[in-house]
């Protein structure tokens, strides 16, 4: 398990937000991603939060650069 957050460069659908907190969180990135669709059926906020993960998480280059 990962202890930074960050979008890896494998596994991405979208932005990889959902495959850097699989790897953050040790979980399946397939999992992650059924939660974050189920989620939508709620009312709140988290496509505002997904687009914010989008930008402040840093890709797996810039990471590793500062790692």
């Amino acid at each position: 398990m990962s202890r930074k957050l960050f979008r890896p460069r494998q596994g991405r659908v979208l932005a990889g937000v959902c495959a850097g907190l699989a790897l953050r969180f040790g979980m399946s990135a397939n999992l992650i991603r059924l939660l974050f669709v189920l989620s939508l059926l709620l009312p709140g906020t988290q496509v505002i939060v997904y687009l914010v993960l989008w930008v402040l998480m840093p890709n797996e280059e810039r990471y590793a650069a500062r790692y």
